[in-house]
């Protein structure tokens, strides 16, 4: 407990540095807690539990607000080739999902990589920008949120990242401390960021996306241990969630952000109930995966559990939603892919892969993609499982699909990071002539 004393008081003392930028310096100093936070300006529509959020001009990890990986008016072809491939994307050996792609404005990607750079790469697959971070070992694995002519990202250096789409320059940074593994949500102007500092600690953070400023620091140090985890939002429910590998599920109401909730897997004091991978909000329910095998759904209001599902081993990915089949799409180390009915956790269908499911499966009209630790990535029928197609790599397939127009972006990890003979490379597949 030393440690996450002394951790707990510096930050309170003395604020986290700040790197300075071309918009100036940012700072931890005395963050107000929930000083007069008002309702987000996003779509009227919003606020249907079955609808999803995507602010206007914003693209980020997992298309929306809830975080479900969900693309209704996007197509997967009925056969792919590869389009290109960009090399050295990752080349790290740390086995926690990576990086996704995520779409720019007039065409092409923003993907970060493992070595701590953010690629701004064209739909023809040329490199325009390179935006260099301090992170090294572990580099970025948060996806970018995309929006007011920047691109937002966290790092392993703990450190939050602001980069101009037009040149790549740095707009701001903000050192939050400790490291960052997981994807900032961008809601109305602010950054929700979970940080990870040495055990037991984390913490939650709002960040002014203008000027890199910290405006709100979770008051008791929440999500504590690593949360990996990146924050959800359902504005209909009027919650915030964010997982940990403590075990816990944590929320708070939101906008105003005031703790509610946690809700424990099983048993969180062994440490064996970890969640590692994004969670959604759909229903009015929290879905995510754990270290102790299950997939569950939370109810948001109170924090009681609705259902829990039993894989064959851990699961550590995300959930992409359905609403138009009521279904929830989770991998798990088991090699399986689960279609599970959001209302019940009863099982549609399972497709099983060569190895476990780390990454994120994506809905893309109907069908859905998931890569593997196999090598593949596997193209699938929303309604049955049954496969489409599928195209191997070298490497470990952990980055979550995203589908642009017809069009598939994705990265993979190095095979053999140790031998540095075969790197992790970002892809894009078009439908074959």
């Amino acid at each position: 407990m030393t440690d996450a004393r002394s951790r707990r008081e510096w930050l309170a003392a003395v604020g986290a540095a700040t790197t300075a930028a071309a918009a100036g310096c940012a700072s931890l100093n005395s963050p107000p807690v929930n000083a007069d936070r008002e309702a987000p300006d996003v779509d009227p529509g919003a606020g249907d539990s079955t609808r999803q959020t995507i602010p206007p001009g914003v693209a980020q990890f997992r298309g929306s607000l809830e975080r479900w990986g969900y693309y209704p008016d996007e197509t997967v072809p009925d056969a792919v080739e590869e389009a290109w491939r960009i090399p050295e994307v990752n080349t790290g050996d740390h086995s926690a999902a990576k990086a996704s792609a995520v779409p720019l404005p007039g065409g092409g990607v923003v993907l970060p990589g493992d070595t701590g750079e953010l690629l701004a790469i064209t739909a023809a697959g040329e490199v325009r920008w390179r935006g260099e971070t301090d992170a090294g070992g572990r580099g970025i694995h948060g996806t970018p949120a995309v929006a007011d002519g920047r691109a937002y990202v966290g790092a392993y250096d703990g450190v939050c990242y602001a980069f101009a789409l037009d040149s790549g320059d740095l707009k701001w940074s903000t050192n939050l401390g400790g490291s960052i593994g997981s994807s900032p949500l961008y809601c109305d102007g602010e950054l929700y960021v979970s940080v990870e500092f040495p055990t037991p600690e984390g913490r939650l953070f709002a960040v002014d996306a203008e000027t890199g400023d910290v405006t709100w620091a979770e008051p008791e140090h929440r999500p504590t241990d690593h949360p990996h985890s990146s924050p959800a939002v359902s504005l209909d429910a009027g919650r915030m969630v964010c997982g940990s590998n403590d075990g816990y599920c944590y929320c708070w109401s939101f906008p105003d952000l005031e703790f509610q909730w946690r809700f424990a897997t099983d048993p969180p004091e062994t440490n064996n109930g970890e969640i590692k991978g994004p969670i959604a909000t759909y229903d009015g329910a929290a879905f995510f995966g754990s270290w102790d095998t299950n997939v569950y759904r939370v109810d948001l209001a109170t924090g009681e559990e609705d259902w829990h599902f039993e894989t064959g081993d851990l699961s550590m990915t995300g959930p992409a939603i359905d609403p138009e089949r009521d279904v929830v799409y989770m991998g798990s180390h088991d090699d399986h892919l689960y279609a599970l009915d959001a209302s019940t956790g009863d099982v549609e269908w399972r497709f099983r892969t060569g190895r476990p499911l780390t990454g994120c499966a994506t809905v893309a009209g109907d069908r859905v993609l998931t890569g593997s630790k196999d090598g593949t990535l596997y193209a699938l029928e929303a309604d049955s499982g049954d496969e489409v197609w599928r195209v191997d790599h070298d490497g470990w397939i952990t980055s979550a699909p995203r589908v642009v127009d017809g069009e598939i972006y994705y990265a993979e990890r190095a095979p053999d990071p140790a031998s540095g003979d075969v790197d992790g490379g970002g892809y894009k597949l078009v439908a074959a002539e």
